[in-house]
């Protein structure tokens, strides 16, 4: 019997999904066809962007309890399958004031917000558990390098970065996250570092902090600017400060941050120049959410089916036609948080005070300016105390914080209104370029204690303010330095820095990734950038089976792209799944590998989703 050989390209958490599928599908559905997995992936399998030989001090975004990689009543699970805190129970790890051991310590609670490397532990383990469950008609070899090419004659043919050529006949495509090509102001800066290095060999420029090893190269006499105020930037004020050896101790609420005398001058700016908000203690449980009452997926559709009516055309404007039904929803769990009832949610009525306040969340620059530096620092402080306070009370008692938490939990209705050319192009724009960072940086942003080192930073002097929103980057030429430059309602700011490191997260494009992969996928004409109307919104185009559609405008049969390379078609693909809700990971890896293997085996099977996930 001949041997389908199947490769999947990149191999952490998303290609961890299609493993489990193939052995849950072949299983269950008795395929007696020879199959040969090729796993190709640089790191070790599993781990993808979560090694387990990253410094303890990077922590998981996410509650513990709240992830997952074993979907329910799955084969995986049956063996014992375990969600990220079970597991780290499991294995002995205990909490040793702000460390995790295998020795001393007091034992975890479900709300811990655990290591990245103790994640990449668990998401290696599960590989190994998934190796053991192989049906005998699977082979698998693993090859630890980089893809550089894929080309398509009769069947896929996968290079690798020493030369040598895998034919395959199916091929998945979960490359998860990556880098873009040098931007022109990356060039530029970069340029400016070489021509100026011999005056002023503390210049530095980083794209990315990944993998913060490189950071430790940066002088402790340098000053170090990070562009960002998100998860990445705390990764980089993490690797600068406790990574240089400084500790916190509890002082009070909050913490004192005892230096080490290793860390640089840091200094914090970002196009908006706003703090994130912390996540809010969580008092919903495993798997509490806020129902959502207004926008809803089925409010969702009657608003496409409306404009077909009256438009012929079911796209939807976010900013008319969504976003005020996301206000109300935000309110309505506001004023029950306030009044700690259950409000009808059929009188509700929105209490104006309370949008107004809603909106200052969302858009706290909104007609104000500022006479000075100083006024805008007290500003920015103002904000992440009153947000810490908030956070504290939890997500249910704290209206701000019941209100932000909507918008991750009605993520599935803004699915169904963003994905799939939902939106208008020029709408779809505005919610990608100007919205969905407002959403990051309210409802998604660090774990609270991120927030308290912040301020214990800001008072040891270790970490100041680089001016205010819309400051810009320029290079001195005569000193040899990087230079901030903002402009206040009276005052003009400067401010020099030595060292730059760019801490956002690239958005993945065909037209801006820097792989070789993505280069060659690109040139042999496999992928397309999706598109909406003229708006490129991130992502490769393919069609509802997750097919990439080629040059020619024909979705490939036998190629399937899942998680970060179909941010566009799709919406929010990076998060992990979490205990006993649907997953749309795990869904997008069944419809994939459901269609890989009937096509594998000649046979229709049916698509059983959604999936739960479990443990």
């Amino acid at each position: 019997m001949r041997v389908n050989h199947l490769a999947i390209i990149g191999f952490g958490p998303r290609g961890l999904n299609v493993l489990d599928r193939i052995i849950e599908n072949v299983i269950n559905d008795d395929i007696q066809d020879p199959i040969h997995l090729h796993i190709i992936n640089p790191g070790k399998p599993g781990q993808g962007s979560h090694p387990a030989e990253q410094p303890e001090h990077l922590l998981v975004n996410t509650v513990s309890s709240q992830i997952t990689l074993f979907s329910g009543n799955s084969q995986a699970l049956k063996a014992g399958g375990e969600s990220f805190i079970q597991w780290a129970k499991t294995a002995g790890y205990r909490r040793d004031n702000d460390t995790f051991t295998q020795s001393v310590g007091a034992e975890l609670t479900d709300m811990e917000y655990l290591p990245r490397s103790l994640l990449g532990e668990y998401l290696a383990d599960y590989y190994q558990r998934l190796l053991k469950l192989l049906p005998e008609n699977i082979t698998l070899t693993e090859y630890r390098q980089f893809a550089v090419n894929l080309t398509k004659d009769e069947r896929f043919t996968v290079i690798l970065q020493d030369g040598k050529s895998i034919p395959c006949d199916f091929v998945f495509l979960t490359t998860g996250h990556g880098y873009r090509k040098p931007t022109h102001s990356d060039s530029h800066f970069s340029a400016f570092c070489e021509r100026h290095g011999d005056r002023n060999p503390l210049l530095a420029y980083h794209t990315s902090p990944y993998p913060v090893k490189r950071l430790d190269t940066l002088s402790a006499k340098s000053r170090v600017l990070i562009q960002g105020f998100g998860l990445t930037a705390h990764d980089a004020i993490s690797a600068l400060t406790l990574g240089r050896g400084g500790r916190y101790i509890k002082s009070g609420d909050g913490l004192e941050y005892i230096a080490s005398g290793r860390e640089p001058k840091i200094v914090l700016s970002s196009r908006q120049c706003l703090p994130f908000a912390g996540r809010g203690i969580n008092q919903k449980g495993l798997t509490g959410r806020h129902t959502g009452q207004f926008l809803t997926p089925a409010a969702v559709a009657a608003i496409a089916a409306s404009n077909i009516a009256e438009r012929n055309s079911k796209q939807i404007d976010f900013q008319s036609q969504i976003l005020p039904l996301l206000i109300k929803e935000m309110a309505y769990a506001w004023q029950c948080a306030q009044t700690q009832t259950r409000l009808e949610p059929d009188t509700f009525s929105a209490d104006e005070h309370v949008v107004e306040q809603i909106k200052q969340v969302l858009w706290p620059l909104r007609n104000r300016t500022f006479d000075d530096y100083p006024s805008w620092c007290a500003f920015f402080l103002e904000l992440v105390n009153h947000d810490l306070q908030q956070a504290k009370l939890g997500n249910m008692n704290s209206p701000l914080k019941a209100a932000t938490d909507v918008l991750r939990d009605v993520r599935e209705a803004l699915r169904r209104a963003v994905e799939w050319n939902g939106l208008t192009p020029e709408s779809h724009r505005y919610f990608i370029e100007s919205f969905n960072p407002i959403i990051n940086r309210i409802s998604f942003g660090p774990p609270l204690r991120r927030n308290q080192e912040l301020l214990a930073l800001f008072a040891a002097g270790v970490v100041t303010l680089g001016g205010g929103p819309a400051t810009e980057i320029v290079c001195d030429e005569s000193q040899s330095r990087f230079v901030l430059r903002g402009q206040f309602t009276r005052q003009n700011y400067q401010s020099p820095v030595d060292a730059i490191i760019i801490a956002r997260l690239d958005a993945y494009s065909p037209l801006t990734d820097g792989s070789e992969l993505n280069r060659n996928l690109l040139k042999n004409g496999l992928i397309t950038p999706y598109m909406n109307g003229d708006y490129h919104p991130g992502g490769m185009a393919v069609d509802r089976d997750l097919h990439p559609i080629n040059a020619s405008g024909v979705a490939d049969e036998n190629l399937w792209a899942i998680g970060f390379p179909v941010e566009g078609p799709h919406y929010y693909t990076h998060a992990l799944p979490r205990p006993h809700l649907p997953s749309r990971q795990f869904e997008d890896a069944n419809i994939s590998v459901k269609s890989c293997l009937r096509r594998l085996v000649r046979q229709e099977y049916p698509l059983t989703i959604p999936v739960e996930a479990s443990a």
